[in-house]
C-alpha cells in the first residue's frame, strides 16, 4: 500500500523548462485533469502555451522560482541543465522531482560515469582531462582512435571530437577551450539501446519495452521498438537502469543509453533525468505514455501499465527539412504525427516526430524510412 503522499487532479503541477519536453507533459497532465504553471524565458514557449499559467522568466531568476513554488503541489523538470541551485530553490518551497542531487551527477559525465561504476554498471573505459598536464596520460591509457568529451553542457553530440593521435587529442582540447573533458575509447559499436525506467518515492519500478536508436549527425533521428536485440541484453539494459535508479533513491522517468558492441557486451553511456527523445513512441505505442508516467511518479501514484501494443518506428523530424508535405505523413492511416509549435526551423532544431505503428517492426521501418526520403526530396 503507498504511504507516501498523493497529488490528486485538481492540483496544480509546475514544470521547469517549456520546450517540446515540457509541451507533451503539459497536455498529459491537463488531460488528466491537472493545472500546470510552466516556468521558461521563451515567450513563444511549446509548454507554455498549452499550460494554465506561462512564467516568462530565467531559470536563474529569484523571484519567479519562488512564485513557481508558491503555486505548485509539486514541480518537475524538463531537461537536466537548469542549475541546481535553482531547483533546490524551488525544493524549499513545495516538492520536487528528482531532486538536485540527480540532477547534479547527470549534468557532468565524469560524475555520472563515476556513480554508474559504483552502482555496478559498465562505462566505455576513459580518462578525466582537467588540464593539460591531464592529456598525455589520458591517451597512454585509452589510446586511439577515441573520442574527447566535454563534461557539461554537451548534448545532441555537441562538444565531441573523434581524435586518432596525441597532436589532435590537443588540438581537440584547445577547440573546447580546455573545460574539463573525458577521453572515451572508441569501442566497436553494434548499436546502441536506451532503457526508460520509472520510479516513484515508494521505490516502484516499471520499464518501458527497450528501443533501438539511430544517430545522424550526433542527433537522434529513429528509434526501433521493441529493438532488434537479443532479449538478455534488452533485459540486462533494464536491469540496469533499475539498478542506476535505485542507487540514486530517484522519482521521476530516467532513460539510460547503453551501447552494444559487435561482440556483445553492453556499455553504459549516459542517462538522463526526465522523459527523452527515444521514449516519445510510448505516446501512441504503450498503454501508458511517457508524460503520463512522469506525472504519476511526482505524484506519489502507482506506476502506469507500460505494455507495448503495436510495434512502433518513431522518426525525428528536424528544421532541415522544413516545411514538409503534410500529405505524405498523413495520407498514412498508421503514423502519428506530434508537432512541437516551434515557430522558427533551423537545420538540427527539433521541430516535431512521428510515429508508424504496423504488424511487426520491419514493416514500420519500412514506412518509417520511405515516408522520411519522400519528406527529404
Amino acid at each position: 500500500m503507498t504511504t507516501a503522499k498523493q497529488i490528486l487532479p485538481g492540483a496544480t503541477l509546475g514544470v521547469l523548462g517549456g520546450g517540446q519536453l515540457g509541451r507533451m507533459f503539459t497536455v498529459a497532465a491537463r488531460t488528466m485533469g491537472y493545472r500546470v504553471v510552466v516556468l521558461d524565458p521563451d515567450p513563444a514557449s511549446g509548454a507554455g502555451l498549452f499550460a494554465d499559467e506561462h512564467i516568462q522568466a530565467d531559470f536563474d531568476d529569484e523571484a519567479a522560482l519562488k512564485k513557481l513554488a508558491s503555486m505548485c503541489d509539486a514541480v518537475t523538470l524538463e531537461f537536466e541543465n537548469i542549475p541546481s541551485t535553482s531547483v533546490r530553490l524551488v525544493a524549499s518551497g513545495t516538492t520536487v522531482y528528482p531532486v538536485a542531487e540527480s540532477l547534479e551527477i547527470a549534468q557532468n559525465r565524469d560524475l555520472e560515469k563515476q556513480f554508474a561504476q559504483k552502482a555496478g554498471l559498465q562505462p566505455v573505459p576513459y580518462h578525466a582531462i582537467c588540464a593539460d598536464a591531464d592529456v598525455e596520460a589520458a591517451a597512454a591509457d585509452i589510446g586511439f582512435p577515441s573520442i574527447l568529451k566535454i563534461n557539461t553542457l554537451g548534448y545532441d553530440g555537441k562538444g565531441q571530437y573523434v581524435v586518432n593521435d596525441l597532436a589532435g587529442l590537443k588540438e581537440a582540447f584547445d577547440a573546447v577551450d580546455k573545460v574539463e573533458c573525458i577521453l572515451e575509447k572508441r569501442v566497436d559499436i553494434a548499436c546502441e539501446i536506451s532503457a526508460i525506467v520509472a520510479r516513484n518515492a515508494e521505490s516502484d519500478i516499471a520499464a518501458f519495452p527497450v528501443s533501438e536508436n539511430q544517430h545522424r549527425n550526433g542527433i537522434l533521428h529513429i528509434s526501433i521498438v521493441p529493438a532488434r536485440v537479443d532479449e538478455s541484453l534488452s533485459a540486462q539494459a533494464v536491469e540496469r537502469a533499475s539498478i542506476l535508479a535505485d542507487a540514486m533513491s530517484y522519482v521521476g522517468v530516467l532513460a539510460v543509453e547503453f551501447f552494444v558492441t559487435t561482440d556483445g557486451q553492453l556499455y553504459f553511456n549516459e542517462m538522463a533525468p526526465r522523459p527523452h527523445n527515444s521514449g516519445h513512441y510510448t505516446s501512441d505505442a504503450c498503454v501508458t505514455s511517457q508524460y503520463e508516467q512522469q506525472l504519476r511518479m511526482m505524484c506519489g501514484l502507482p506506476p502506469g501499465d507500460t505494455r507495448l501494443v503495436s510495434p512502433v518506428v518513431m522518426v525525428n523530424m528536424l528544421g532541415d527539412l522544413w516545411e514538409p508535405d503534410w500529405l505524405k505523413i498523413l495520407g498514412h492511416d498508421n503514423i502519428k504525427l506530434h508537432l512541437y509549435g516551434k515557430k522558427q526551423a533551423r537545420p538540427g532544431r527539433k521541430m516535431g516526430h512521428y510515429n508508424v505503428l504496423a504488424e511487426n517492426v520491419e514493416e514500420a521501418l519500412d514506412t518509417a524510412v520511405s515516408v522520411f526520403n519522400e519528406l527529404s526530396r
